[in-house]
């Protein structure tokens, strides 16, 4: 009976550790993906999207380089220890800048139906992006970014690092405040939405009293049925 159990603990480690190395949950904890991915939205990554592949394994499993247009999930380059979640706007080797909001890459004007803009006014730095002066301190990253990136007025994406923006445009912490994703800090890419729960931002990282108490009362009334098992797919950006 003993070794029955034994056995069977054993198989639920191994089923554990090779599920957390396939795919594992996240949660989107802020705004900066809308309207394409919203605050609590709980999603499944492919761990294995980017992965290397062997001689035989690349054979065997799509494995796929990182592609402008993709949605990533990435160690954060400033804390490790937290995860974000971004579209690739830029790959190694290509030059971006913005005019008034529109992103221009290697000299073209990107249509993006996937982003919104929900203010309506300009900001140097954000919107004209690198060529106006931020009117407040930026991380080291960021600023060696600007300081040796810049050439003509664009930034030129690095070997072995992306530039990543998030679709809410106005709203988003991204590569233009933080600088270029390493690429060994990205993580795979959101494959399906399995829950999404309105919840607020402080509730999902935190994890607070308060959200196990508001999901016992509203887990049915503030769960957004619609998004349960809403596949996520980039948009490819040529």
């Amino acid at each position: 009976m003993s070794h029955g159990i034994a056995e069977w603990v054993f198989n639920f480690i191994i089923l554990v550790f090779a599920t957390s190395m396939i795919a594992q949950p996240e949660v989107i904890p802020t705004s900066s993906m809308e309207d394409n991915l919203l605050i609590g939205d709980h999603v499944i990554v492919d761990r294995l999207a980017y992965a290397p592949g062997g001689s035989i394994s690349r054979h065997l499993l799509p494995y796929d380089p990182v592609k402008r247009g993709d949605i990533i999930v990435f160690r954060y380059p400033l804390n490790i220890k937290e995860d974000y979640v971004k579209r690739v706007i830029g790959v190694p080797g290509d030059r971006i800048h913005l005019v008034n909001k529109q992103v221009f890459l290697n000299g073209r004007k990107l249509d993006e139906p996937y982003v919104v803009h929900k203010t309506h006014y300009l900001n140097a730095y954000r919107d004209n992006f690198p060529t106006a002066s931020a009117d407040f301190p930026l991380p080291p990253a960021a600023e060696d970014m600007l300081d040796h990136h810049v050439v003509n007025g664009e930034v030129v994406v690095p070997p072995g690092y992306y530039f990543a923006m998030g679709d809410n445009r106005d709203n988003s912490a991204d590569s233009r405040y933080w600088g270029f994703v390493p690429a060994e800090n990205i993580k795979g890419k959101p494959l399906l939405i399995y829950w999404s729960y309105d919840a607020s931002t402080q509730d999902l990282v935190d994890f607070t009293t308060g959200h196990f108490i508001d999901l016992a009362e509203h887990f049915f009334t503030k769960t957004r049925w619609r998004r349960t098992f809403m596949l996520i797919r980039g948009y490819p950006i040529v």
